[in-house]
C-alpha cells in the first residue's frame, strides 16, 4: 500500500497554522499527511502583544496551542536548520535530539510549505545586544511589563537621583506598529500604576520614541500618523523623528541629535529580517533574502515548494506599481494561507492553481486604552472610534471561538475592575529562591 504524501510545513505562525488548519479540513482520508515544525507549541497572535504587556489580556489568551487546533496534523516542536529541496529532505533539531545528544534528524517530504516568519533586525549599535529587548514574542511582552513595573519599584525605593532618573526613563526605538503600540500601552499602564506610589508622579517618567524616518505608523497614512504624533506628545511622550540610536553602552541611550538619556529600559522594534532558515536552503531568494514567490504562492522555478507571509516576496496584483510586493503583515498572511492550501491541494489532484489577489483594506493601531488611529477603505478614524475598531477587527481575526470568547470576557470584566499592577518578574527566574535556600542550608526568610 502506497504511503500518503507528506506535506512538511515549516513554521507555526499565521501562514503555517492557517495553512495546516485548512489542509486538515479539506484533505481526503489517506491523501496526505501534514507535519508542522515550529520551535514553540503555539501560534502567537502578535497584534495583541501590546495589550498583553499592559495587562489588558492574559498572556495565555494571545497564543493558540497548535496541538489542539491541529489534531489531524503531526506537530513537532523543533527547528529546521537546513533544507535540501533537491533531495526533498529537511534537517530538524528537537528537544529530544538535544537531550539524547543524537544530533539532528532528517525528515523526508513530498511537498514543502515554508512559513518560518521573520526575526528582529538588529544593527551593530554599541550596547544594543547587552541592554536592548525586543517585542516580538509573548515572553518579551510579559517580560517587558514586569520590567517596567520593577523600574517603578526601584525608583520609589532608591535614594540615588541618578538611579531614579534612569529607572523612570523608557526608550523605544522604531515607529512602526510594534514600537508605537507597545510604548502607548505600557505608558498608559505605568501612568495608571504610579497613582499607587507615594513618591512618583506621572510627569516624573520620561517616555521617548526614536524613529529614523520623518513619520510614524506609515501604514495608517500621513494624516493619521501626524495625529498619532500629536496624541503621544500631548501625553508628554518625547517623539523624536529623523533620529537614530547611536549607542546604548553603559545603559546610556545616545541619539544622533546629540541627546543622551541614562535609561534602564531600551526596547528595539526597528524592523524585521527574513528567518535564517531561508539562507540554509537551495531555494531562490530575492535581494532582500526573502523567497522569490509567484502570485500562486509557489517558489518561483521550483516544483513542490510553497511560501507565503514574511518569508516570501509575493507580487501584489492589485497594485499599479510595477514590481510591488504584498506587505508582510497578518492581513495578507491569513488570506495567503487559504490560497496556498487550496493551491497545494489542487496541485496534488492535478487541478489548476489560482493567483493570490487581495486589495489592502487598511490599518488600525492602538495608542492606549480608548485611543487609536485607523485608515480603512479610504476613511480615517481617530480616538475612541478607531480604538474600538482596532479591538473589533483583531477580535474577529483571533483564531478559534475559544480564544475570541476568552479575550472578550477579559475586556468585559476590565470595564468593571481596576488594572492589575503587580510585577511577576520572579517568573523569569523560578528557581532563584530555592537555589538561595539550598545554598544557605535554610529558607531565606528564616532568620
Amino acid at each position: 500500500m502506497q504511503e500518503p504524501a507528506r506535506i512538511l510545513v515549516i513554521g507555526g505562525g499565521y501562514v503555517g497554522m492557517y495553512t495546516a488548519l485548512r489542509l486538515q479540513r479539506k484533505l481526503k482520508s489517506g491523501e496526505a499527511q501534514v507535519m508542522v515544525i515550529d520551535p514553540e507549541p503555539y501560534m502567537t497572535y502578535q497584534p495583541f502583544l501590546p495589550e498583553a504587556a499592559a495587562g489588558s489580556i492574559s498572556p495565555r489568551h494571545v497564543v493558540v496551542p497548535l496541538r489542539r487546533v491541529l489534531p489531524k496534523c503531526q506537530v513537532i516542536i523543533g527547528e529546521a536548520t537546513a533544507i535540501d529541496h533537491a533531495k526533498r529532505t529537511a534537517t530538524i533539531t528537537t528537544l529530544a535530539t538535544e537531550e539524547e545528544g543524537s544530533g539532528a534528524i532528517e525528515v523526508h517530504y513530498e511537498e514543502l510549505v515554508l512559513a518560518p516568519g521573520s526575526v528582529s533586525r538588529t544593527l551593530p549599535i554599541p550596547g544594543l545586544a547587552e541592554f536592548g529587548v525586543g517585542f516580538k514574542t509573548v515572553e518579551e511582552a510579559i517580560g517587558l511589563r514586569n520590567h517596567v513595573l520593577e523600574q517603578l519599584d526601584i525608583a520609589s525605593s532608591t535614594r540615588d537621583p541618578a538611579v531614579r532618573d534612569a529607572a523612570l526613563t523608557f526608550v523605544f526605538v522604531g515607529g512602526g506598529y510594534a514600537g508605537v503600540e507597545a510604548l502607548a500601552e505600557l505608558e498608559d499602564m505605568a501612568r495608571y500604576a504610579v497613582r499607587y506610589y507615594h513618591n512618583i508622579k506621572a510627569e516624573d517618567m520620561k517616555w521617548i520614541l526614536v524613529e529614523a524616518s520623518g513619520k510614524i505608523l506609515p501604514e495608517v497614512g500621513e494624516e493619521m500618523g501626524q495625529y498619532a504624533v500629536r496624541e503621544l506628545r500631548s501625553r508628554n511622550i518625547d517623539v523624536r523623528l529623523n533620529t537614530r540610536l547611536d549607542s546604548c553602552e553603559g545603559r546610556v541611550a545616545v541619539l544622533s541629535d546629540g541627546a543622551r538619556y541614562p535609561a534602564r529600559t531600551l526596547v528595539w522594534t526597528a524592523g524585521v529580517k527574513p528567518h535564517p532558515i531561508l539562507a540554509a536552503t537551495d531555494l531562490p531568494l530575492n535581494e532582500r533574502g526573502r523567497l522569490d514567490a509567484t502570485a500562486a504562492l509557489q517558489v518561483r522555478g521550483v516544483e513542490h515548494a510553497w511560501a507565503a507571509g514574511d518569508a516570501a516576496a509575493v507580487p501584489d496584483l492589485t497594485s499599479d506599481e510595477a514590481g510591488k510586493e504584498c506587505a508582510p503583515n497578518a492581513q495578507h498572511a491569513v488570506r495567503q494561507a487559504k490560497v496556498l492550501a487550496d493551491n497545494l491541494l489542487a496541485s496534488l489532484r492535478g487541478e489548476e492553481v489560482r493567483d493570490y489577489e487581495h486589495k489592502y483594506a487598511g490599518s488600525v493601531a492602538s495608542l492606549g486604552l480608548h485611543k487609536g488611529v485607523a485608515h480603512i477603505y479610504g476613511r480615517k478614524f481617530k480616538g475612541y472610534p478607531a480604538w474600538f475598531m482596532h479591538r473589533a477587527y483583531h477580535l474577529s481575526r483571533v483564531p478559534t471561538f475559544n480564544r475570541k470568547a476568552r479575550v472578550l470576557a477579559e475586556w468585559t470584566l476590565a470595564a468593571f475592575f481596576k488594572r492589575e499592577i503587580v510585577s511577576l518578574g520572579s517568573l523569569e527566574h523560578p528557581r532563584a529562591e530555592f537555589e538561595l535556600a539550598a545554598g544557605t542550608g535554610r529558607h531565606p526568610e528564616a532568620s
